[in-house]
């Protein structure tokens, strides 16, 4: 890092005890960089580096069961279904090797399984290798700042089984878990099974384990979801997260005349990617500064909890390599320490409530070092 009172004050707290803190959210679980994600192994590593609150993306299965998976149709590059035969064959694309014209290809999703069916696959690096001519080879791909040293077959977790391993850690952990958006190999209605209906499963699945709603911290790219929740069960809905990804100045400023209709609808929480939060500005134009958006949302009264952190490579290659998560701030980005001033404009400059991180060791440490505790539950009203 550079010399300056924020390094030192970093430094200060080298050996302060390091708690729990819920500002830390594990992103996949929180041990992405080195497990593979939305596995067992994610997040024990997430929780053992004092993640306070850890995720669960939600997909369902052909039969309607409810499952920790990124995408519902990621199944081709983060877990072993093209090694299993049996499985392979129900994928909505098989694999089809590289040929002269074209890279492999495979498309296996959720809803081609069966919630047992899901419960024999292994995690995976996600990755895939896109000249593999193999099975074998398609399972390659990782990108080469994370680590498949412990891609030994990473256990799966259905959403019940993700409420049971966090309620299982010691100390106080929460929950947010993230009712994913159908692809379009996916539509909706499917099968009957409508939105609504995954939606409401999805808030049944923590009624029947007796989770409090203030301990969980829903989300959804989908703004009828938050309002679904809002208006069918407001104690749920009260601290959903309205996750946001607009890249362009044409959806930005879209979205900064729908804050104060989000706002009125009851939505209390706005979850922005990075890029949309910061910006470079400063006497010399070489300095992080908070974005208009960011401004924005915190004049409509919403609180912000950003995602997601070190999901880049090293900051001296963001640039040339085109991350997306540095990408409004790439010009003046050349160094790891930087991690730590982007942290410090989002938290001491515009406010945010919460961070999801690929490695919660990193959030954990400044999160203690600032005494910060991330978002409080059953506070919304």
């Amino acid at each position: 890092m550079t010399d300056g009172p924020l390094k030192e004050k970093l430094q200060s707290c080298e050996n302060k005890p390091v708690s729990i803190t819920g500002f830390t959210i594990g992103h996949r679980g929180g041990g992405t960089l080195q497990f593979p994600e939305e596995t067992v192994q994610s997040e024990d590593a997430g929780a053992r580096m004092g993640a306070g609150i850890l995720e669960c993306d939600v997909a369902f299965t052909g039969d309607r069961g409810l499952v920790c998976r990124h995408d519902l149709c990621d199944l081709h590059t983060t877990t072993n279904i093209l090694l299993k035969p049996e499985l392979a064959k129900k994928c909505t694309v098989p694999f089809t090797p590289a040929n002269a014209t074209a890279p492999a290809k495979a498309l296996c999703c959720t809803s081609d399984i069966t919630i047992a069916e899901f419960g024999t696959l292994c995690g995976k690096q996600d990755g895939f290798n896109a000249s593999a001519l193999t099975p074998q080879d398609y399972q390659h791909g990782t990108p080469d700042w994370r680590t498949e040293l412990y891609d030994s077959c990473g256990k799966l977790l259905t959403l019940n089984q993700y409420i049971d391993l966090v309620e299982s850690y010691p100390g106080y952990r929460n929950f947010t878990p993230e009712l994913k958006t159908p692809p379009p190999q996916v539509p909706m209605p499917f099968k009957g099974y409508t939105q609504q209906q995954y939606a409401q499963d999805f808030v049944e699945a923590f009624r029947n384990k007796s989770i409090d709603p203030s301990r969980i911290w829903p989300q959804s790219f989908l703004y009828d979801d938050v309002v679904f929740w809002l208006q069918h069960d407001h104690q749920f809905g009260a601290q959903a997260i309205y996750l946001q990804e607009f890249d362009s100045p044409e959806d930005i400023a879209a979205g900064m005349k729908n804050l104060s209709i989000a706002r009125a609808a009851g939505v209390n929480i706005i979850g922005p990617a990075l890029p949309m939060l910061v910006t470079i500005g400063g006497p010399n134009n070489d300095t992080i500064v908070p974005s208009d958006y960011a401004r924005a949302i915190k004049a409509n009264g919403m609180d912000i909890i950003a995602w997601t952190f070190e999901r880049s490579g090293p900051l001296a290659t963001v640039k040339s390599r085109k991350e997306y998560y540095f990408g409004t701030i790439a010009n003046i980005t050349h160094y790891d320490g930087q991690y730590y001033e982007l942290l410090d404009v989002l938290v001491h400059q515009i406010g945010i409530k919460g961070l999801f991180t690929d490695w919660a060791a990193t959030v954990t440490y400044f999160a203690n070092c600032f005494g910060l505790k991330g978002p409080v539950g059953g506070s919304y009203t």
